[in-house]
């Protein structure tokens, strides 16, 4: 009998030891204590759905239905030149704007046009996807 007493005596201090050291072992990789702060729900955006962008949308869909696909949305779009049906980079839109009024522009503008678009052809062959 004391055999087996003395066994689940020594288990028992073995579990205890155990349990401490993982208690120890536990603290000691997670650091101190540090709470997740839960904050209110946050409120949902107010999105004004009335923006210039948005009431426009879609206005010269119904031109082709309507007028038997006489004239294309670009076309009665008023805006610059250069700008009409254009898709592309900043790069692209100044060498263009730069070919269709470059000359008639005034000095200052044309100085500040070909800065642009030299930073932007030096920046576009030093990063960019083409590389």
């Amino acid at each position: 009998m004391s055999l087996v007493g003395g066994l689940l005596r020594a288990g028992a201090s073995f579990c205890r030891s155990a349990a401490s050291l993982l208690q120890s072992a536990r603290t000691v990789s997670t650091g101190s204590c540090c709470r997740i702060r839960m904050h209110a729900i946050p409120q949902p955006k107010v999105v004004d759905r009335w923006t210039e962008k948005r009431s426009m949308y879609g206005v010269y869909d119904n031109i082709g239905i309507l007028g038997d696909f006489k004239a294309h949305p670009k076309d009665i779009i008023k805006a610059p030149c250069w700008l009409k049906g254009f898709r592309g980079n900043e790069l692209q839109r100044l060498i263009r704007k730069r070919k269709l009024v470059g000359e008639r522009m005034m000095t200052l503008d044309r100085h500040n046009l070909e800065k642009r678009i030299n930073f932007l052809y030096r920046r576009f062959n030093r990063t960019g996807k083409h590389r």
